[in-house]
């Protein structure tokens, strides 16, 4: 429930000068950067498989500039109530400490990660001025395949955290994998001095992987940040980019993820098999009711579901137990005279792997930080699960079109 958050949009102040003519690939009132920047994207608009239709504005903003606009930001796309309500979620699932204060986890990661930023609002992709020149080449990479794809759809529209946790989740990853194949190839192709095609590659992990854990182990508030919220915010990189190689290795053309194309579930990237289907496997949407109406309701999804059973079991081996999630909703109730409550409600494949699931739970159900309640149920006539967190009330549930 983070992703989407992470595609903070940062940006300062209207963008300044104009440094190219009227036939500029680049507008900046920074010459140099613009030129740096114009070198770079026709081999990136190819790599991508998009057009450029308009120069790209870029500028550069100080981090105390940054910090102004973070904050409003965040203001914007996580307010206090909902990072709260989304920490009071993962508590209960035992998947963050009590009193983990979400928020101000993300905004100092955020402020030690970020080194430029593409905003879709102002249609212009800013770098901190601190950055040093070995590192402004590949985020003016990555940052710039982000100015391609705001051409060609609507990011802020397609990653609005209103979507749903799991949609926007699946299309950060779609947004983020994008820029981080098309970045790494662009890289090693200049590295090795030929055209480097990483969807040929039988292990894209064990070549780009070591560089996001070099991320995370720089960046001391996400290493020591929970499991949920590391996987959250590197899972569109990592899982995002391997998603996409395996789609393009697949298909003629290198057709950007957007559109139609675009996937509807953390579960269609973690499997791009189920994505690549004839008919693909789309999540069954649950529509909970309950009175009194919940304080937060979304859904984990399959990244998240996983994340969750590798917490109760520490042992990363246990997400293999979501890969029959079909689809979940949750309600978080806070009553006024009472302690929080939750009920998780999920949808499976078929009735083994929802037992399965069952059985891994209830094994460990007493790690969970609130009494809690597991039974399997049916759901218009699939099989379900509805974990039950506190002394929660009663929750109708029901299938989106009803009985398969």
């Amino acid at each position: 429930m983070v992703a989407a958050a992470a595609v903070v949009v940062l940006a300062a102040c209207s963008a300044g000068g104009d440094g190219g003519g009227a036939d500029a690939l680049v507008r900046s009132s920074d010459a140099r950067l613009a030129r740096a920047a114009e070198a770079l994207l026709p081999d990136l608009a190819r790599r991508a498989g998009l057009e450029l239709t308009r120069p790209v504005r870029l500028e550069r903003r100080s981090r105390a500039e940054l910090e102004r606009y973070l904050d409003a930001k965040l203001d914007e796309q996580l307010p206090h109530e909902r990072a709260r309500n989304v920490g009071t979620v993962y508590e209960l699932l035992g998947m963050v400490p009590r009193g983990t204060d979400l928020r101000a986890l993300l905004r100092s990661i955020y402020l030690e990660q970020v080194g430029g930023f593409y905003d879709p609002d102002s249609t212009t992709l800013f770098v901190m001025d601190d950055q040093s020149p070995d590192v402004l080449e590949p985020l003016l990479v990555h940052e710039l395949v982000h100015a391609l794809q705001d051409q060609a759809t609507d990011l802020d529209s397609i990653t609005d955290p209103a979507r749903g946790n799991d949609a926007a989740t699946a299309a950060t990853a779609a947004v983020e994998g994008h820029a981080t194949l098309v970045m790494f190839e662009a890289m090693l192709s200049r590295q090795q001095g030929e055209d480097v095609d990483l969807t040929r590659l039988p292990d894209l992990m064990g070549t780009i992987g070591p560089s996001l854990a070099e991320a995370r182990e720089a960046s001391p508030a996400l290493a020591s940040a929970p499991r949920v919220v590391q996987e959250s915010l590197l899972f569109p990189y990592l899982g995002g980019a391997a998603f996409l190689a395996d789609v393009w290795a697949h298909e003629p053309g290198r057709r950007p993820p957007f559109g139609a194309r675009l996937p509807a579930s953390t579960e269609q990237v973690l499997h791009p098999e189920r994505y690549r289907a004839e008919s693909r496997d789309a999540p069954t949407r649950l529509v909970l009711e309950a009175d009194p109406a919940p304080a937060l309701e979304d859904g984990l999804g399959e990244l998240e579901t996983g994340i969750f059973l590798e917490g109760l079991y520490g042992d990363e081996a246990a997400r293999a137990l979501a890969r029959g999630w079909d689809g979940d909703r949750f309600a978080l109730f806070r009553p006024a005279d009472g302690a929080p409550a939750l009920v998780w409600v999920s949808v499976w494949d078929a009735p083994g792997s929802r037992d399965r699931f069952v059985e891994a739970v209830r094994a460990r159900a007493a790690a969970l930080p609130v009494p809690s309640v597991l039974e399997p149920i049916e759901v218009d006539g699939r099989p379900g699960v509805r974990l039950s967190v506190g002394e929660a009330p009663a929750v109708r549930v029901h299938a989106e079109g009803g009985v398969p």
